[in-house]
């Protein structure tokens, strides 16, 4: 049971990474991330397949390894952030308008205070 919740939870995170390729609110590598310690404890093959991708292989190795974040990938998570927050402006009213902020704020914080690559 317990393996097999793992697999979904690993599921959802991997649409939910893919997802946000497109949409600059969702994060693609923190969700690609925990979908490769999912899939660690409920299906190896797929952790592998993550592991081994061409375009994410190398982010989680190195996350998983030595706990740190390219460069290129601070900067790729703040211009995501800087157009959510624009999005944010432009969409919602206030005070809701400031959650983007506020959440860029405290993510880009955790980001850029890690180790890079």
């Amino acid at each position: 049971m317990k393996q097999q919740l793992y697999l979904w939870a690993g599921l959802l995170a991997l649409a939910l990474g893919t997802t946000g390729i497109a949409l600059p609110l969702l994060p693609t590598v923190p969700f690609m991330i925990l979908a490769a310690f999912c899939f660690a404890r409920s299906n190896p093959a797929l952790e592998a397949r993550l592991l081994n991708h061409p375009k994410f292989g190398a982010h989680l190795v190195a996350w998983r390894e030595k706990g740190v974040i390219s460069r290129r990938g601070k900067w790729s998570a703040t211009i995501a952030f800087g157009i959510s927050i624009a999005i944010g402006f432009v969409a919602l009213t206030l005070p809701w308008s400031l959650v983007p902020g506020g959440v860029a704020v405290l993510c880009l914080s955790w980001i850029w205070l890690k180790p890079e690559a």
